[in-house]
């Protein structure tokens, strides 16, 4: 607690000592400009073009529907409002020297007209801002790749889960889906997106349940090291999912999503007002389904309350929750046979037991405060809780032998998990002579506790070779060897005892946008992190004994680490913007040091980003090039040596002897050419490897003491070296035709390993080879008055391939299949 409250009065200090700068330097130099945009019924529009004539500045209203200009001549000026699909407005206002002119507008759509024409123009990425950059800066100064999947998109390809909507991102790769059991599986960049890189309204969220993706009204993904204001997250990417929000206007829409393999999906949004400054959203579903592949079934039940209460002119309390109960079949896919792909296996045949059972719950909670102290300064403040409970009971992947054995084994486990997030953030600007800054402080913190029942598993048969424990064998190429007693009834597996973990994370940060001159722009912060990791409590219920787990511990592991963030931005033209950047981030790593015989300190990771960010078109065409380079040169491996200067064998004893790169390139377009069309299209490249592991260590009998590293200049499993996608989309704007919708998408997944990287002394299952494969989607549909249909055809080749997770999971991709979606909205 003491650290919590070192952090938590550094913030306070910082608040105030922002917030008594902000007065000191609030006087402009010059000029300025400000006003607020609001739709017809008066609420404020958000993300609406504001242009001067004269000289060609421009912004975008925050969401509050304010803009500003500073340091502006003396002079009248025209300022333009515009949008695609917006009337344009226009309005003079006059400058004077040392002085603010406001100037407001009122559009002729009303706020649920607005939001529909916003979101179907699908403004330019590079202006929006991000709520994963906890601050309102346009993407277009933010030295790092920004992407956004919006409502529309979402709706238009008809997602359900995660994966449908990565793969519209370029730089993020699906991996896998293990068993379907511990969530998809992605990785950006080289480095596998887990649990602490998956936000849910800015606060890390459980991917294992599959999160429910059909009624997002966004999601953002931010590419490259979010360490600065996140704290213990990989580098390759983050993404955050934002559920929609509660409207002070009554609506709300109904559907029916169908397809093929009995896919049944009802759907209900409705959302209102409660009383003047309240206001509500329900948004619920439910699913069943079957799937392409045998005996696997899903059921899904979804809901997602919401309230917004507007507790002053200046502040606003957004509460939301929601709640998901996820049960489906664990399916590990065909397998492997001789560790390699088999022949004549279907793509739909399932190798599990027929009792195999998968059954999560997921509950969330938030309650989100913002407060505006004035136009230029305004305080977050997030509170967030998460409950994830997974039953599991099911035989492990299937790994057969050369002629199609398997020993198959069962694993029987049920875990609980509970996160507490907490989040203050302050930002605002402030100005020192001509310079402006853009300055955002902020603290978290995160406790989570998870608990993992063990059972006793009935695999009493043993291996005579490898002595593994299994339960039963059979032949996965012979189908009638599943049809035994054992494969039908559910073994008794008593609770013998439970593991308690728990993790404590805190942080403290600083980011300063500074604004040098109108062309040139320097973004700098720093995050200092703490993290606690107690050690593991084991309770036996035969005994009743406790058992604290050192693993050579003999505390609490404490670990700590300053991630520093610094980019330059130049703007040759007001569509334009290039950069370079530097950031860090680091990764706990497990073991002892053999120097210090004290924990591992973790791995700090360099990442050097540049890229060209451009609009044209007045914003209705975007095209993002980014190149980068990852390393780690602090890479942890087992020691060599011991203290005595002996061969040592304990892989608990480590020392930072690896090096690991991962070099790439991303280019991303997007537009709205003219009204009604929208396209995102994308390609990247990665080459992720190892540069420096461990040698081979032998004792003077020949026998291996330590096994060599992976083989340097390998490609890491899991990762891809190409992917590319385009997704178009069109919907007549007038004819006799009008309201008909017509799309396609494709996309592109290039060459990867599965299985496991080769070591030095080829004592691994060995590599897979996967070749690269192209899906074709084609969608058409019809909207008259209040009602829309949209179909789609996935995957019209019926291409086949497979996602392979290491050796443990084999997942063909699914076939052709059909869906389409009838909707009402009132």
């Amino acid at each position: 607690m003491k650290h919590l409250y070192k952090l938590l009065s550094f913030t306070l200090l910082l608040i105030l000592s922002a917030n008594t700068f902000a007065q000191l330097a609030s006087a402009p130099a010059r000029g300025s400009i400000t006003g607020k945009v609001r739709s017809k019924d008066g609420q404020p529009a958000g993300y609406v073009n504001v242009q001067i004539i004269e000289n060609n500045r421009r912004t975008l209203t925050k969401e509050d529907g304010t803009f500003s200009f500073h340091n502006l001549k003396a002079a009248e000026y025209t300022i333009k409002t515009s949008y695609v699909g917006l009337q344009v407005q226009s309005q003079k206002v006059t400058v004077t020297e040392g002085q603010t002119a406001t100037v407001d507008f009122i559009l002729s759509e009303n706020s649920s007209e607005l939001n529909e024409v916003i979101i179907a123009g699908t403004n330019s990425q590079n202006l929006k801002p991000v709520t994963l950059g906890k601050i309102a800066i346009s993407p277009r100064d933010l030295p790092q790749a920004v992407q956004l999947i919006s409502s529309v998109t979402i709706a238009d390809q008809q997602m359900n889960r995660l994966s449908d909507a990565l793969k519209n991102v370029n730089g993020v790769a699906f991996g896998a889906n293990r068993g379907g059991v511990n969530g998809e599986t992605f990785y950006a960049r080289g480095y596998a997106l887990g649990t602490n890189n998956v936000f849910k309204n800015g606060a890390r969220t459980t991917t294992g349940g599959m999160p429910e993706t059909s009624t997002l009204e966004s999601i953002e993904i931010l590419k490259g090291s979010a360490a600065l204001l996140y704290g213990g997250v990989s580098g390759g990417a983050v993404v955050n999912m934002i559920t929609k929000k509660p409207k002070f206007n009554y609506g709300g829409e109904v559907s029916m999503r169908a397809g093929s393999y009995d896919l049944y999906k009802p759907t209900a949004d409705i959302y209102g007002p409660i009383a003047k400054d309240l206001a509500f959203r329900v948004i619920g579903n439910y699913e069943n389904a079957g799937s392409f592949r045998d005996d696997v079934t899903s059921k899904r039940v979804y809901v997602n309350p919401s309230l917004l209460y507007n507790a002053g002119k200046n502040t606003e309390i957004l509460i939301q929750g929601d709640y998901l109960k996820s049960d489906f079949t664990p399916d590990f896919g065909i397998g492997t046979v001789g560790n390699k792909l088999p022949q004549n296996i279907g793509r739909n045949v399932f190798l599990n037991t027929q009792w195999a059972y998968n059954k999560t719950n997921t509950t969330t909670a938030q309650a989100n405060l913002t407060h505006k102290f004035n136009d230029n300064w305004k305080l977050n403040v997030i509170a967030a809780l998460q409950s994830y409970n997974r039953n599991y009971f099911s035989s492990e992947r299937p790994f057969a032998a050369q002629d199609g054995t398997w020993n198959r084994a069962l694993t029987r486990s049920k875990t609980e998990e509970t996160t507490f997030n907490q989040q203050i953030n302050l930002n605002g600007s402030v100005k020192t002579g001509s310079i402006q800054h853009t300055i955002l402080v902020g603290a978290d913190a995160d406790q989570s506790k998870t608990k993992a029942y063990g059972y006793s598993v009935p695999n009493n048969l043993t291996d005579p070779v490898t002595k593994s424990k299994y339960y039963d064998q059979v032949n996965i190429t012979n189908g009638s060897s599943f049809n035994i007693p054992s494969n039908n009834n559910l073994p008794e597996t008593p609770l013998i005892s439970d593991t308690q973990t728990p993790i404590y994370r805190m942080g403290a940060f600083i980011q300063d946008l500074v604004a040098v001159t109108d062309q040139f722009k320097v973004l700098a912060g720093i995050r200092y992190t703490f993290q606690k990791t107690p050690r593991t409590a084991t309770t036996d219920y035969l005994t009743g004994q406790k058992t604290i787990n050192k693993n050579g511990i003999d505390k609490s592991k404490t670990e700590s680490a300053f991630s520093p963030k610094v980019g330059l931005i130049y703007e040759p033209f007001k569509t334009t913007s290039v950069y370079v950047s530097y950031a860090n981030n680091f990764t706990s790593n497990a073991g002892l040091d053999i120097n210090t015989n004290s924990p591992m300190d973790p791995s700090i990771i360099d990442q050097y980003e540049a890229g060209i960010k451009n609009d044209f078109l007045d914003g209705r065409l975007s095209a993002n090039l980014t190149v980068y380079r990852i390393l780690n040169n602090k890479f942890a491996q087992t020691a060599l040596f011991d203290a005595q200067g002996m061969p040592n064998s304990d892989t608990n004893r480590k020392e930072f002897t690896g090096k690991t790169a991962s070099d790439g390139l991303e280019l991303d377009i997007t537009g709205t050419i003219v009204k009604g069309l929208n396209f995102l299209a994308g390609y990247s490249y990665n080459f992720m490897r190892y540069k420096k592991t461990l040698e081979e260590t032998k004792d003077n009998t020949g026998k291996v003491i330590i096994p060599g590293g992976i083989k340097e200049g390998e490609r890491l499993v899991g990762t891809t070296k190409n992917t590319a996608n385009a997704s178009l989309f069109y919907t007549l704007q007038n004819g006799d035709l009008k309201g008909l919708k017509l799309g396609a998408s494709a996309y592109y997944t290039g060459d990867r390993n599965g299985g496991r990287n080769t070591n030095k002394s080829g004592t691994s299952t060995g590599i897979i080879p996967l070749g690269a494969f192209t899906t074709f989607d084609l969608s058409a549909g019809y909207s008259w008055k209040k009602l829309s249909l949209l179909a789609k055809v996935a995957n019209i080749t019926n291409e086949l391939n497979y996602f392979v997770h290491e050796n443990y999971s084999v997942n063909p991709i699914a076939p052709r299949q059909f869906i389409t979606t009838l909707s009402y909205k009132f």
